[in-house]
C-alpha cells in the first residue's frame, strides 16, 4: 500500500507525513502535494538551461594567470591535462571527475529517469529512485571547479609579478551546476513509483 492509498501526503521539503486535503506543511510551510503534476516541465526546462551553459563552460577559459610577461589561459580539461603533465595526476582526476564525469553522468541519468517516466521500463522503480537519490548526492561535488578557481584567485596575487583570475568559464559552469540541481530537484520521483504500480496493473 502507498501513502496515497492510505490517505497521506508527504511533505517534499522536509518529509513529514500529512493527512490528505491538508493545504500546507505544518513544520515548514512548503504547499502540500501528492503529484506535481508539472514537474516534467520544470526538468526540462532546467536540464536545458543547464546544458546550454555546460557548453560554454568547456570552450572558455576557466582560469587566466598573468605573469610580469605573459597570460596563460586554461579550459576546465585544459587545466587538467597540464596538472596531470606536471605530475599532479591525483588533481587532475579530481577535477576530471568532478568538472566533466560528473556533470555528464547527471545529464544523463536526469534525462534517462525524465524519460522512463513516460514508456515501459525494464528497470524497477527501486533502482530508478536509487539513481534519483544518486544523483542528489554528488551534486554538490560538481561546484569543485569553481571552489579552486576561487581559492587560487585568493592566493595567488603576487601584484604585477603573478596574479590568477577566474575566466568567463567560472560563472557559466556555476550555472550549469546550479540549472542542473534545480532540474534534479524538480523531478517529482513518486511519479516512478506511481509507473511501476500501472506497469504491476496491466500485467
Amino acid at each position: 500500500m502507498s501513502a496515497r492509498d492510505a490517505g497521506l501526503v508527504a511533505c517534499t521539503r522536509c518529509t513529514r507525513v500529512w493527512p490528505q486535503g491538508q493545504a500546507r506543511c505544518g513544520r515548514c510551510g512548503s504547499r502540500l502535494r501528492s503529484r506535481d503534476l508539472h514537474s516534467m516541465q520544470r526538468v526540462w526546462a532546467w536540464w536545458a538551461a543547464g546544458l546550454l551553459a555546460y557548453v560554454p563552460a568547456n570552450l572558455y577559459p576557466m582560469l587566466r594567470t598573468h605573469t610580469l610577461f605573459t597570460t596563460q589561459e586554461n579550459t576546465i580539461v585544459g587545466g587538467a591535462v597540464e596538472l596531470a603533465a606536471g605530475g599532479s595526476l591525483g588533481v587532475a582526476a579530481v577535477i576530471l571527475i568532478a568538472s566533466v564525469a560528473i556533470p555528464v553522468g547527471k545529464f544523463g541519468a536526469i534525462a534517462f529517469l525524465a524519460i522512463s517516466i513516460h514508456g515501459r521500463q525494464r528497470h524497477s522503480g527501486h533502482r530508478r529512485h536509487r539513481l534519483y537519490e544518486m544523483v542528489e548526492f554528488v551534486g554538490r561535488w560538481s561546484m569543485i571547479d569553481v571552489f579552486v578557481v576561487a581559492i587560487l584567485s585568493a592566493l595567488v596575487q603576487l601584484g604585477s609579478l603573478v596574479s590568477i583570475r577566474p575566466g568567463p568559464a567560472a560563472v557559466t559552469f556555476a550555472l550549469s551546476v546550479v540549472f542542473t540541481m534545480l532540474s534534479a530537484q524538480s523531478f517529482d520521483s513518486r511519479l516512478i513509483f506511481d509507473q511501476t504500480g500501472q506497469e504491476q496493473d496491466a500485467a
